[in-house]
Parts: structure tokens; sequence; C-alpha cells
């Protein structure tokens, strides 16, 4: 892998003479405070704006400023007209665009497609302050405001949408976000490395388009550069495809848009090969036709080393919003704002999940030094600190410094995920230096206690006793939330995610550990509903799992294929990436489309709920499971109905004349993205927990 330019090694921009400011400015008189007639860089969000290292415009924000430029912010803005995107002027460099924390389109619509009531990155978590797509719109408004300015697209939304894309909440292909926010580059992954070499060249004049040798950045080209060989994206499906070393100037030809947009093989084919070319050690530049141009793609970035992360958090943040939202409260700051992170990146490799798309799947890990200096500045200077760290963590809660025994090996894997099928025997699993950070952090005076909230990664915490013992004991407040998302082999499989054998021995580590410890503590396992390759039967099975283990999904999670994931293009093309895609010998996936179905599995998750009981009884009847209705405790649900109850979705409490239920077409409820668990002690009462 290449040595890149150190992040801090750049010479400052001129204005650094300018000094820092206590927050980013979000108006004219902000920044006639600072004595700035100008901002090289605003950064246009769709979230409000928090200056604090868990928000990404607060990270790129003052990264740029420690690199010597004014960096001005418009938060929200009004994306009806231009006007509220002129308040701070023309800047002399760029717009930096982004849809914020989370996709837009995720933001703001449920898995049912149900617009959300609330924004948890908003003042007072209103609804409705981002528009839809909201990256593609902010562009389009820039453009209008200032013509003549480049535009910088980032964050996660356009991350996820770098090249064509199935979009779920139009149900169709869409092209490349570059291409539909009519900007001039795309920064897309971990994109502090990017960012600073992009701004340093524009301030030095350069053209845009001839940032093709900058690391993970998205262009548009009129056609590919002389001097380059096309490698079709067909040919590159081979095992030892990565060990094979590739020729100066190749570039991997994509399914072309139109292709991918009228032909589903093609697109898993397009993912799968995205996806292989994920890690920096060997990936090589992407091209996908959109029309008559083409959509360019450079390998994506080198993870930031530990010093960097260090200077990445350890920059001049207020942490806390801006002073001028007032009193209002913005849920995501509240939820955050004594949490400290430790890490970046996940190599679980989750199908459905788009942290390694995003991040990466090499973990970058900050020193103890600087993690502990953030928890003495939480203590010291957040407003409300009680002496509890409310999370200290990451995308995972327990991947903390681990890496590739061999770094040669790490260089040439293509690999999705480190930890399925199995661990990789090259992957170096020990807790310590986590347990050790541990320790530390709670000797620090007046901290009382250090939670982790962040998900626990079972697969690796069974390999380390002593860290499940030192997470029981120190660390949790009344449960953990895991994720083995199902029970069956056949979801399992297409999920990546290790069978229910290892969630079984987390629970018997934990279970022992918290009567070592003299506590009470539960596990809290998250499921999802409806991904692709679940069937019918295998929610019942999951649904029987459930009611054995005394479990009570209160709030469920039904599968929502995120752009440019791996279940998306199971759920679009019904064609599994996880294999070879080739013309008519793909293996096939069941993709659970129908509002029906996505119901009935979404129902099995609350087996216990009387509203789905009438479902759930013609479903089993359908599937010869009668026998599983009944008025025992054995029985997964009863023959009988509570008065007032089972009208949901149409049913009736007897259930409809034809045997299955009545779909109204009506959209169902609002869910929240959790699930909850209820537990029934031995011979006592059920009681809630986390509720």
């Amino acid at each position: 892998m290449e040595t890149p330019k150190a992040l801090f090694s750049y010479r400052k921009h001129w204005a650094h003479r300018f000094g820092t400011a206590p927050f980013l400015p979000m108006s004219r008189a902000e920044m006639e405070m600072l004595g700035w007639d100008a901002c090289d860089v605003i950064l246009v969000t769709g979230d409000a704006y928090v200056d604090h290292p868990s928000f990404g415009m607060a990270i790129i924000g003052r990264l740029l400023e420690a690199q010597g430029f004014r960096v001005g912010i418009i938060a929200q803005p009004d994306w009806t007209s231009a006007e509220a995107f002129k308040v701070l002027g023309k800047p002399t460099l760029y717009f930096g665009v982004t849809g914020g924390n989370m996709d837009s389109m995720v933001n703001r619509y449920t898995s049912d497609r149900r617009l959300r009531s609330n924004d948890s990155y908003t003042p007072n978590g209103e609804g409705g302050k981002r528009p839809d797509r909201a990256a593609i719109v902010y562009s389009h408004r820039c453009r209008e405001a200032y013509g003549d300015v480049p535009i910088v697209l980032g964050g996660i939304e356009g991350s996820l949408r770098r090249i064509a894309h199935y979009d779920y909440w139009s149900d169709k292909v869409r092209r490349s976000i570059l291409i539909d926010a009519k900007a001039d580059i795309l920064l897309y992954g971990n994109a502090e490395r990017a960012v600073v070499e992009v701004t340093h060249r524009i301030a030095k004049g350069k053209d845009i388009q001839t940032f093709d040798d900058v690391r993970g950045v998205v262009l548009v080209k009129d056609r590919v550069p002389d001097g380059w060989t096309e490698v079709s994206a067909e040919d590159m499906d081979t095992a030892e495809d990565g060990a094979r070393p590739t020729p100066p100037n190749t570039v991997l030809r994509l399914p072309a848009y139109n292709q991918v947009a009228g032909d589903p093989e093609s697109y898993a084919r397009a993912s799968r090969v995205l996806h292989r070319e994920s890690n920096p050690g060997n990936a090589r530049p992407l091209v996908q036709r959109h029309g008559t141009r083409e959509v360019w793609l450079t390998p994506p970035p080198i993870p930031l080393e530990t010093d960097e992360m260090d200077g990445v958090y350890d920059l001049t943040y207020a942490r806390a919003p801006h002073p001028a939202y007032g009193d209002a409260k913005i849920p995501a700051w509240d939820m955050i704002r004594f949490s400290v992170t430790i890490m970046r990146g996940c190599f679980g490799g989750c199908s459905f999940c788009s942290i390694t798309e995003h991040e990466g799947r090499i973990i970058q890990s900050r020193s103890e030094e600087s993690i502990l200096k953030e928890i003495e500045v939480v203590r010291d200077k957040t407003e409300g600190f009680t002496g509890i760290i409310s999370d200290i963590g990451g995308p995972t809660a327990n991947m903390y410094r681990m890496a590739c025994k061999d770094k040669e090996t790490e260089a040439v894997c293509r690999r999705p995920s480190c930890v399925y099928p199995d661990i990789c025997k090259n992957l170096n699993t020990s807790h310590d230096s986590l347990i050790q950070l541990y320790r530390k952090a709670r000797e620090l005076p007046g901290i009382k206690k250090i939670m982790v909230a962040s998900g626990v990664r079972y697969d690796l915490a069974i390999k380390s006793p002593t860290y499940v013992k030192e997470l029981v004991k120190h660390h949790v407040g009344g449960y953990l939330k895991i994720a083995p998302e199902h029970t069956e082999d056949g979801p399992l499989s297409k999920m990546m995610k290790p069978g229910i054998g290892s969630y079984d021995r987390f629970k018997q580590l934990f279970d022992q550990a918290a009567r070592e410890a003299k506590k009470e503590y539960y596990l809290i396992p998250y499921f999802i509903a409806a991904h692709p390759g679940t069937s019918d039967e295998d929610m019942m099975n999951l649904a029987i799992w459930l009611k054995k283990n005394n479990y009570r999904a209160d709030q469920v999670q039904t599968f929502l294929p995120s752009p440019m994931s791996l279940s998306a293009a199971m759920y679009y093309s019904g064609a599994n990436p996880l294999r070879p895609v080739r013309r008519g010998q793909s293996e096939r996936v069941n993709a659970i489309k129908g509002l029906r179905q996505r119901r009935l599995h979404k129902a099995f998750l609350r087996y216990h709920d009387p509203e789905n009981w009438p479902m759930l009884r013609d479903a089993l009847k359908r599937m010869g499971r009668a026998d599983l209705i009944g008025p025992s405790k054995n029985h997964l649900i009863p023959s009988w109905q509570p008065a007032g109850t089972g009208l949901k979705h149409g049913n009736s409490a007897s259930g409809s004349p034809s045997g299955k239920p009545r779909d109204t077409g009506a959209a169902p409820a609002a869910q929240k993205f959790t699930t909850k668990g209820v537990w029934a002690r031995p011979k006592a009462k059920p009681k809630a927990k986390g509720a």
C-alpha cells in the first residue's frame, strides 16, 4: 500500500493568520467579528450544526480550519430558493455539500416508505427540515446562488450513491449522485485525506478534472484517458484475482447505467465488483458509463494512522451546538455528548450495513492518550456531566486495535468480511488493548462509570472471556445490545452473520459473568425481518426461538435496502452478489417485496401482540403448522382473540372469509428501528427491561 502524505504536513493557507473561530460562522455578523471578508469554503449540511467530532461537518470544517482555510456553515437551509445559500456570501474556493450524518432518505422515511415525524439531527427533533435527496437539492441551489463556484459532494449520502444504485424509495436504479447533483467532484468514504488535498489544489488554481490521482474521489469524464487499459468487470471474478499483479493504468469497467437499470443481474455483478474493489491495498480505479459520460472512481482512501486520528479528534471543537439554537434540544447531540469515539471502520462486512462501504474494513484506532484526554475534556467542559461516559466505542464496541497479522496478505485480500463465514486465521482478535483502555479510563478522577453502548461483536468477544467479564462487571448498565439478526442459516448466510451458536456461547459467558458480579443484567438481541433470503418458515422458527427464550420484541426492525449495499443488490436483482454472478448461473435469492409478506415477517417478530394473531393463525395454517396454535405456554399463539383486538391491517378477530389476511392497502403504523426485549425470570411474571 502506498504511503500517503501526512494529513497535517501541508503548508497552511494564508488565511491561517485569522486563528481559530469559537464556532465556525453561520452568519455574516460572525464572519465580521472574525475579521473575514469571505469564506474560503462554505459547508452546506442537512443537519443542525453541532461542533463536535461525532458530526461529519464539524470534523471537516475544523480540519480545513487547521489547514488555514476560512470555513463557514450553512445548516439546514430553506431549500425552496437560492437566497438561503447566499447568507455567507460567495466562497473563494468551493461549496462543500452533504445531506448530513445520515442518508436523507433513510433519515426521512421508514422501511415502509412512510414519512417520519421527527429528525434527531434537528433542533427539538422537528421533522421536515431537509428535502428528499438533500445533497442533490442543496447542490442545485448552490449552483443557482453562484454558478461559477465549484461544488464538492461528500458525506454518507454521496458515498453510498457514488455509482448507479438501486433506490428503494423510487423503486428504480438511479444514476450516480454526482451526475444528478451536477457537482464537480465527489469525495467518498472517510474523506479527511481527500478533502485536504483537494482543497489545497483548488486554492492553487488547479483544474478539478486533473484530480484523478487523488484517492477516494469520483469525477465525470468525457472518455477514458489515453494510456489506460480497460478490463471488463465480467473478467474480474476469480478467487485468485487479488493475488495477480495488475498492470499500471488499468481501469475496471462496470456495467453501464442503462444496463444495470434494465438488467438486474448486471446490477448484481456491478455490486459484487465494487465491493471486491474496496481494499485500499489492491483496489483499482472503476469506470461506469452514464449515457455519453464516464463516472470515474479512484481507489479507496488510505486509512488514517493513529497520530492522524488523534490529530483529527484533538482539533478545537466547541463540543456544543451553535449558540444560534438557543435552548433548543437536538436529540442526536443529547445522545452523544457524553460519549467518546475510539475507532472507525468495521471488518464485519454485514451485507445490509453501510459502515464497511463508507468507513472501510481496516480499523483506524486512536491512541490511549488521545482518548483519555477527550474523556477529561468531557468531564471538565461538557455542561450537565454527572461522571458517566455514556459510550466508549465506535461502529462496534470491540474492534479497537484489531488488525490483520500479515500486512502483505491484507494488501491483496478481497474477502468482504474478516469474520464470515469464520474468523480469519490472519486476524488478530486480542482484546488486551481495549481492556487496558477501559481500566485506565475508569481510573480517571471524576469518572464514576464508563458505559459501553456501541454494539458488541459477540463472535469476537467469545474469543476473550476476560473481556466479557470486564465488560459485564464494569461497563454494562442493566442490559447490553447485540445483533444476531436471525437464528436461521438461510438469512444469516445472506447477511454474512455468524450462526446462532456464537450468540448462545456469548450468552453463557455473559450470564456467568453477571452471576459472578452479582448483577442482574440482560442481553437485548436485535433481529431483522424480511431480509432477502428469508422464508416464512425462517421467521416462524425465529418466533419460536424468541418465545422459547422469553423474548418479546417491542419495536422491530424491518429490512431497508440502503443504497449500494449488497443486501440491496439482492433485493433488487434476486441474485446473490456474495457469489460469482454469471448469466443464467447466478445463485438466486428470494427477495421479500410484497407488503403483505413484509407485514407477516414483522408480525412473527411480534408474535406476542394480539393485533398480529389473526394474520399469524392464517399463515400457520397455510404452512401446515396449526400445531403452534393453542392455549398452552408451549404454543406460539393462542386460538382465542381478546375483544377489540386483531383489527390491524384489516384482519378480523376470526380471520377473513378467504382464510387469508385482508389487506386494505393502507400503510402500517410507523415502527422505530430498534428491538427491545422483555424477559421472564423463572417462576415470576415477565418484567420489562430497557423500555
